[in-house]
């Protein structure tokens, strides 16, 4: 745990929505945050009524994100806010994620990390010229068995990594509910806030983003396609990219949001020299090995030969479920932890939000053009 509980405050997230109270949940899972401020909607009264609810005290919950900035800013340094969760449509993303940055307070944001490349770009100058940590909710890269993973790959365990295959099946937009009242479906599918992708920046960053941090290798170039599958829908609900890694490494990457009947079915596979590894988000507490010279092996969550670094991101007993909520709050652990003291524990930051962001890019122009292949630009800091 931190030497005290840091203190966070919320811009969005308040009444009617959803993953609002996703963060303050995973927040709250280690004691390593506390919840003491927030701006959770434009409207001013709902923004009050969801602080109320919240048991906040009415002076730390403000009618805008402006005054949320200056209010805490012009708190004494014991009092103010240690961060800030951005928890809002993308289209705010950059503003308040600069805004935060350039006040002294540190960011953890959703996922994409804005609406453009140079917005995200911008967001990283931020970032590098304030001093202070910007997180993203890629929240599937928090789950243990993802670490367990991400660490067998990286030690050589499959040999040399050949294919990479991911997708991100959902079917919750497979009818028309951007247009019939559905809050959520509606701002996902509005190019004015969900930026230039539907599906493809809502969940295909999701499996980009899984697909690099599990296999370590970086996507050079993608050929995609973008469907728009309900008639009258402004920004895709399915996307199919084939990727080339530097590596020169082959994969593929799928992402629906009208695959009727799926749930939440993020998978992956991810082959080498020797082997090859299967997960997936519905059944995270299962990763199978698959190999050349010896029979498939299962490791479970909680199970014997894990990685020390994945133990320390489990928190029940084997047979015990680990889930999205804790997956979520391994990654605000390790903000705290980076935070406090400066602990080196992994989470998404800067850098996956700039990969992503140039993964959306990508896709979208070579969708739209005749070339066959387009780069993905680097990514790089710089």
């Amino acid at each position: 745990m931190t030497a005290r509980p840091l203190r966070l405050g919320m811009a969005g997230g308040g009444e009617g929505a959803f993953i609002g109270a996703i963060h303050r949940h995973a927040a709250a899972l280690d004691g390593d945050w506390r919840l003491v401020a927030g701006a959770f909607s434009t409207d001013a009264e709902r923004s009050r009524r969801s602080g109320a609810a919240l048991g906040l005290a009415p002076e730390r919950v403000y009618p805008s994100f402006d005054a949320l900035i200056a209010g805490e800013r012009a708190l004494p340094e014991g009092e103010r806010i240690d961060a800030l969760a951005i928890v809002t449509p993308n289209h705010v993303h950059a503003p308040m994620a600069i805004a935060a940055l350039d006040a002294g307070f540190h960011v953890f944001c959703e996922k994409p990390m804005a609406m453009t490349g140079d917005e995200a770009r911008a967001i990283a100058a931020a970032a590098r010229s304030s001093g202070k940590l910007f997180a993203l909710a890629f929240t599937y890269s928090g789950y243990p068995l993802v670490e367990e993973a991400r660490v067998r790959v990286a030690r050589g365990d499959l040999g040399a990594i050949r294919v990479v295959q991911v997708e991100y099946l959902q079917g919750w937009l497979s009818q028309p509910i951007d247009t019939g009242g559905n809050k959520q479906a509606a701002w996902r599918t509005d190019p004015a806030q969900a930026g230039l992708g539907g599906c493809l920046g809502d969940i295909g960053t999701h499996a980009f983003q899984l697909a690099e941090h599990v296999s370590g290798e970086r996507v050079a170039a993608v050929s995609a396609d973008l469907a728009i599958h309900v008639p009258g829908r402004r920004l895709d609900d399915d996307v199919s990219a084939l990727l080339r890694f530097a590596n020169g490494a082959t994969g593929t990457l799928k992402a629906s949001q009208v695959a009727a009947g799926e749930e939440n079915g993020l998978r992956l596979r991810v082959y080498g020299t020797r082997g090859g590894l299967e997960w997936s988000q519905m059944e995270p507490n299962t990763l199978t090995l698959r190999w050349l010279d010896r029979p498939a092996e299962v490791v479970r969550a909680g199970g014997p030969g894990l990685d020390p670094r994945t133990v320390a991101l489990l928190r029940t007993p084997a047979g015990h479920p680990e889930g999205y909520i804790e997956a979520f709050g391994n990654l605000y652990r390790a903000f705290a932890a980076a935070i406090d003291g400066g602990r080196e524990r992994w989470f998404p930051g800067v850098g996956d939000g700039l990969r992503t962001m140039g993964f959306i890019e990508a896709v979208i122009a070579n969708a739209q053009g005749d070339a066959k292949w387009t780069e993905i630009e680097s990514g790089d800091l710089a």
